[in-house]
């Protein structure tokens, strides 16, 4: 190396971990269609602004502010705005299950949940096991800590149990944990029956095995029927991530975990390495927000708006989607699971698919192990009824193009 390369090089060496990293590819799907205006855009999980309580946030922003200014604005403990602790382990606790606030770690979005689990239970190579297909934003959470994923199978009622003994065989008789959405899972919409939420958590208690219940979107069914935590089931076996971006909004970056006393006190340590605490004067704000009742009037009208679009949604695929084509038909939560004929490559389509100005998100990254290539998960949570009808006519026929040239 001449002098001039050295001046030029830089100074730093990535980490081995670092060398490791991607970017989501579908992040970058959809920033590169949130570029284009023009593009009726399935892609994102975003939830619907029209949902966004701007008014009643905005309020109680001014009211913590002018009652506790100061305190909002200062470093907090590490675990959590405790009023705000309370109040969800008051909403998780049952007649079976009663959870104390000293499991429940308020975090930076449940994603950081997810970043912490990993940081404290992965050791490099160990197995997690993962639904097929599960949420990408998983894989890519846990997988700097280097696992090895084992997927376990799922079909319309979501993963089976009676599959997790052969899993564990693969796993050697021991994994990290098992990661799940039971209710209207992403990228699938597909929902854990109650009989299998009673066989998954008994087959976990015989394998020793914890369970990780990732639960973003069991307030939003549609019809508002309410489902049987995991936690509640098994609240010494299972570690429950929450969220308020879907029942408030993502932009505050408010989740929680609730954990077993040893694991959430763990879980603490590593989030004051992190950040030190989530934002004080957010988790007041949402507890003015939601003390009182609010969600009991909000969340219905949420229901409303996403029941439409997803019914819009799948009327739209049953009259333009070509003959060969499958889909989820979930009743609640953001997103609708299409598997393709034979043959045609979802993410190969994605450019003809934009041509047209329609996107969506291709099943392949999604797959822990083997991608199923003519998948794509549909997202109705941001389109209108009327942009959705027009969106699918559009996707349809370039399904259709696709198939005729196999």
């Amino acid at each position: 190396m001449d002098t001039q390369d050295k001046e030029t090089s830089p100074v730093w060496q990535f980490s081995a971990r670092a060398q490791a990293l991607s970017g989501s590819a579908i992040r970058d799907i959809v920033k590169k269609i949130s570029q284009r205006p023009e593009v009726i855009s399935f892609a994102g999980g975003l939830p619907s602004p029209a949902t966004f309580p701007i008014d009643t946030i905005r309020a109680a922003f001014d009211t913590v502010l002018s009652r506790e200014g100061k305190a909002a604005l200062q470093y907090s403990p590490t675990d959590g705005y405790a009023p705000l602790r309370t109040w969800i382990a008051d909403t998780l606790s049952t007649n079976g299950a009663r959870i104390t606030p000293e499991q429940v770690l308020m975090v930076s979005g449940s994603q950081q949940g997810l970043d912490l689990l990993g940081k404290v239970l992965i050791n490099e190579g160990d197995p997690v096991i993962v639904e097929t297909p599960t949420y990408v934003g998983a894989l890519h959470a846990m997988g700097i800590y280097a696992p090895r994923f084992v997927s376990i199978p799922m079909d319309e009622e979501g993963l089976n149990p009676a599959a997790l003994p052969e899993v564990m065989k693969r796993c050697g008789g021991r994994a990290s944990f098992l990661y799940t959405i039971p209710t209207f899972q992403n990228p699938t919409g597909r929902t854990l029956s109650h009989a299998r939420r009673v066989a998954l958590v008994e087959q976990a208690a015989r394998q020793r095995l914890l369970v990780v219940d990732d639960d973003p979107y069991r307030l939003l069914d549609h019809a508002g029927t309410t489902y049987q935590t995991l936690l509640s089931m098994s609240p010494a076996a299972v570690v429950h991530l929450g969220s308020f971006s879907k029942i408030l909004a993502p932009g505050i970056r408010l989740g929680y975990v609730v954990a077993p006393l040893a694991l959430a006190q763990k879980l603490e340590q590593a989030k004051q390495g992190a950040d030190l605490h989530t934002s004080t004067l957010t988790q007041m704000m949402a507890y003015e927000v939601i003390k009182d009742g609010f969600l009991d009037t909000h969340l219905p009208a949420s229901r409303k708006i996403y029941a439409a679009q997803c019914a819009a949604m799948l009327q739209a695929m049953e009259q333009h989607f070509p003959r060969g084509a499958t889909w989820t038909k979930p009743t609640g939560g953001m997103f609708v699971w299409a598997t393709l004929p034979a043959g045609i490559d979802a993410a190969q389509m994605l450019d003809a698919a934009l041509k047209e100005n329609v996107g969506y998100v291709p099943g392949g990254p999604f797959f822990a192990e083997a991608p199923s290539p003519n998948t794509m998960r549909l997202s109705f949570a941001t389109v209108t009824p009327e942009k959705m009808r027009e969106g699918i006519a559009r996707l349809g026929k370039v399904i259709a193009a696709s198939q005729a040239v196999k």
